[in-house]
């Protein structure tokens, strides 16, 4: 019996330990990797597409017939974050920038 516990105490004295490091490792490459691939498919595209909104909001002028809120109108007056729009003849309203769609 004495020489089974030499045995089992030389054996555990040579085995080194198994260090979590190891997994750790892994599990920090795999959240790089899966922030890199939400940063190329989601947010990357979505600031461009946000950009380029931006450049048509700042591109409106007087005269531009604009689609805002689902309303077609005219553009009679830019403000900073405002247009004054005319959707009839006479009929002129106050629309935020931010709910324009598009520009034709």
């Amino acid at each position: 019996m004495d020489q089974t516990v030499e045995v089992v105490n030389q054996v555990t004295q040579t085995v080194p330990a198994a260090q979590p490091q190891d997994g750790m490792w892994g599990m920090i490459i795999y959240c790089v990797v899966i922030m890199a691939i939400l940063y190329l498919f989601m947010i990357r595209p979505n600031k461009k597409r946000m950009a380029e909104y931006q450049k048509m909001l700042d591109s409106i002028k007087v005269g531009n017939r604009v689609l805002a809120a689902g309303i077609y109108g005219t553009v009679k007056k830019v403000n900073e974050k405002t247009i004054n729009m005319e959707i009839a003849k006479g009929v002129v309203i106050e629309v935020n920038k931010n709910a324009i769609a598009s520009i034709e």
